[in-house]
């Protein structure tokens, strides 16, 4: 009998979690969305949605496809267009409900691709009278009805949500005439995307070549902040044009890795300025949902991402990155002082000051930073699976004993 409750249990707590989504396979079970299933696996985009661990897909039906096919867009444009109805967040039906003010603002896909000027990759989602959710691009110059939420499909809090909408999405920069992958220009897409300062140095260096001839093999490259570039300016100036050269190419890592990927595959990674006994590699650290890149030099944190679409990913980082080729290593950390020895009571019996009431208790800093990270850490477990499998693991084994 409990050998049968704790196999019982086993299988409710694999049921708790789900395999990784594919939305083919999801939408297969709705013949009436076939057409956008389909553009999804010819433009790659379901390949893209499929590695994406927090993902809404704004899926429409056949008709709206078939409006959205007799204006003939070339397939990297219709890629653009559909880009804009994948969300790089949750929405399943109850928060589409719920959204604080009554509306919010989202990025799509359409904005990692690099194409995307400005704002114009993302999405407002507005609640409207009558219990109607709205989308919206923000650059959105349509004089058609908006496209509203008619119902959700499949949802996996707080991972993926598959709903379907009114209508298609667009705007003049996702209907503009799109380049193919290969013709991708890597310094005006940063450029374009916030890192001017990093693309003119690259340029004005005759590093670009080196840069673009990188993109079809896959690239990710690490954009310091103009704040760093502005501050880093007197120490740029005194290398040579080797050196400067070696330094901006140290910034660039000729493999494709997506955020995700950087968080799972921490280790040494070598730059487009490795060469032969030249490593001039850094190591990539997760710390939580942070990801840190340490030269030995200097740590810089990935601030936000630019462009995530394979082959190119473009992340903008804090600091400018110094290779230990070309700077000297920074200083080891002090070792933290012992701790002063406790006094102990003399042989007349009179006590010296309690230890405990020596010892300082927890600053009030201290207390904030445990407070949020315990906060963090409630974020973080918020939809996981293998957080709810381990605790029905642990319910199942304390009745299987008992």
């Amino acid at each position: 009998m409990q050998l049968r409750i704790l196999i019982l249990c086993l299988l409710a707590a694999v049921s708790t979690t789900h395999a990784a989504h594919n939305i083919t396979h999801i939408l297969a079970k709705h013949p009436s969305f076939s057409t956008f299933s389909h553009y999804l696996t010819v433009t790659h985009l379901a390949s893209e949605i499929n590695r994406r661990r927090t993902i809404t897909v704004c899926a429409v039906d056949n008709a709206a496809m078939n409006d959205l096919l007799a204006k003939h867009y070339s397939l990297p444009t219709l890629k653009n267009i559909l880009s804009l109805h994948i969300f790089a967040d949750y929405f399943g039906a109850k928060k589409l409900h719920q959204i604080t003010k009554g509306s919010t603002t989202t990025s799509s896909l359409f904005q990692a691709t690099g194409e995307a000027a400005g704002t114009s990759g993302y999405v407002n989602i507005t609640d409207i009278k009558g219990g109607k959710v709205g989308f919206a691009p923000v650059d959105s110059d349509s004089d058609g009805p908006m496209a509203t939420f008619v119902k959700s499909l499949e949802e996996f809090p707080y991972d993926l949500a598959v709903i379907q909408i009114s209508h298609t999405l667009s705007s003049p920069e996702a209907a503009a005439p799109a380049a193919a992958p290969s013709d991708l220009n890597v310094t005006s897409i940063m450029a374009r995307q916030g890192c001017q300062t990093f693309s003119d140095m690259i340029i004005a260096q005759g590093a670009e070549e080196t840069f673009s001839q990188s993109v079809q093999g896959g690239l990710t490259i690490f954009c310091p902040s103009d704040e760093a570039l502005d501050a880093f300016r007197p120490r740029y100036k005194n290398l040579t044009a080797d050196g400067k050269t070696s330094l901006l190419l140290f910034h660039g890592v000729p493999v494709y890795n997506s955020l995700g990927m950087l968080r799972s595959s921490n280790g040494l990674v070598n730059t487009l300025a490795t060469e032969g006994a030249k490593k001039f590699d850094f190591t990539v650290q997760n710390d939580g949902d942070d990801v840190k890149l340490e030269t030995k030099v200097v740590t810089a944190t990935i601030t936000g991402t630019l462009v995530d679409e394979d082959p190119l990913a473009v992340f903008k980082v804090d600091k400018v990155l110094l290779p230990k080729e070309l700077f000297k290593a920074a200083p080891p950390a002090p070792a933290p002082k012992a701790a002063p020895k406790s006094k102990s009571k003399s042989k007349g019996g009179a006590a010296d000051e309690d230890e405990d009431a020596d010892s300082p208790g927890p600053a009030a800093d201290d207390v904030a930073a445990a407070d949020e990270d315990s906060t963090n850490d409630g974020d973080r477990v918020r939809g996981g699976g293998v957080a709810a499998l381990c605790f029905s693991l642990v319910l199942c084994v304390l009745a299987y004993i008992s």
